[in-house]
């Protein structure tokens, strides 16, 4: 599916070298941006900043990026649209405002992480504390507010990630921001395959795997790849045609389909 070539033989330690001087040169620059630029800029100057750095980043840890299927037109933008996907590693997010302007839904813990947690609250994420019931009203609220503003919102409903071998059930609160804001619902399949076909395993920021673990395994592979299959957006008209219940049920399938994950048992 995929037309760039994935190579992940080992590299050497000079070209490791070398994009970690690229990642440390390129995260500073990120912090300058989001500390003096991003408060002064209107939107669409934010959005293409943003849009910029994250393009930059991988192509600093030389993860090559592939878009498939309905991809998201750059002329213009969509608005007020919820990317809904799988979640596999801490580049997934990377890829996706690449892609387009975003604004990700994403635990509290990731406030936390060194560097990229200063970033992602400079970004606009919406942070959700999955360990109190109550936040998720909280959420929800933000969530439509932010889609009647015209904001493009990234949903990962699994609420954790995975090796890329198997999915987790969707959970179903946040789906409810995209009901009640009629907005267009937009599911992406994400994968990293091998030179086989089959997952790419070693970039996963999943199970007992770090944070540095995970950047250490992509950087020791020559050219992993990323794949972003997006599929058929859902209208809001369609997606009344759902309780929210069965909507994630049904946005859960198609991707599941998409990856050929059908096999597992799917519950919510």
């Amino acid at each position: 599916m995929h037309s760039i070539k994935v190579n992940t033989t080992q590299t050497n330690k000079l070209t490791r070298y070398y994009r970690i001087f690229r990642i440390i040169v390129h995260t500073l620059v990120g912090l300058l941006i989001s500390g003096a630029v991003l408060p002064l800029v209107n939107k669409p100057q934010r959005a293409w900043l943003i849009q910029w750095w994250c393009k930059h980043l991988l192509a600093a840890f030389n993860i090559k990026v592939v878009r498939t299927g309905f991809v998201p037109d750059s002329k213009p933008y969509p608005t007020k649209t919820m990317f809904v996907g799988n979640h596999i590693s801490w580049s997934d997010i990377h890829a996706l405002s690449s892609t387009l302007p975003l604004r990700f839904i994403a635990k509290s813990d990731i406030k936390h992480w060194p560097v990229f947690g200063y970033l992602a609250i400079k970004c606009n994420t919406l942070f959700i504390d999955r360990s109190k019931k109550r936040d998720a009203k909280r959420m929800i609220d933000a969530a439509v507010e932010s889609l009647h503003q015209g904001d493009n919102l990234c949903l990962f409903p699994e609420g954790t990630t995975t090796d890329g071998t198997k999915m987790q059930p969707f959970k179903t609160s946040l789906i409810q921001a995209a009901i009640e804001a009629e907005a267009t619902i937009w599911p992406v399949a994400i994968f990293y395959p091998n030179e086989q076909g089959k997952a790419n395993i070693k970039v996963a920021y999943a199970d007992d795997t770090s944070l540095p673990e995970s950047m250490q395994n992509i950087l020791a592979q020559r050219q992993p790849v990323l794949e972003l299959h997006f599929l058929q957006p859902i209208s809001p008209q369609q997606a009344a045609q759902f309780d929210r219940r069965s909507l994630t049920l049904h946005l859960e399938t198609l991707i599941r389909t998409e990856l050929g994950l059908l096999k597992e048992k799917t519950q919510l």
